[in-house]
């Protein structure tokens, strides 16, 4: 029997993509809806686009490069839930149900 995917794509889905003018630059806004009740956080990274792997979002959060609703986050699979906003390479991600 396979290993089941680190990932279901069933537990959420990217569904707007704007941009928001801030003091500096634009910010692009992606919102989640989630169809679950969290996803893992090095998961919502590769989903959003900003990461191109689950590995390689794991290693932007080891490096110190996400926040969770405005505060540093260093686990990398911590549960992301509606309603918080993760931030990452000028990238603002708000997850919904």
């Amino acid at each position: 029997m396979g290993r089941p995917p680190l990932f279901p794509l069933s537990q959420a889905v990217r569904i707007e993509l704007e941009s928001r003018p801030t003091h500096r630059d634009s910010v692009k806004v992606i919102q989640i809806q989630l169809k679950g009740e969290y996803v893992r956080l090095c998961d919502l990274l590769k989903l959003a686009g900003i990461a191109d792997s689950g590995g390689q979002g794991k290693l932007m959060v080891a490096e110190g490069e996400v926040t969770v609703d405005g505060q540093p986050e260093s686990r990398k699979t911590a549960k992301i839930r509606a309603g918080q906003t993760v931030e990452c390479r000028g990238v603002s991600i708000f997850v919904t149900t």
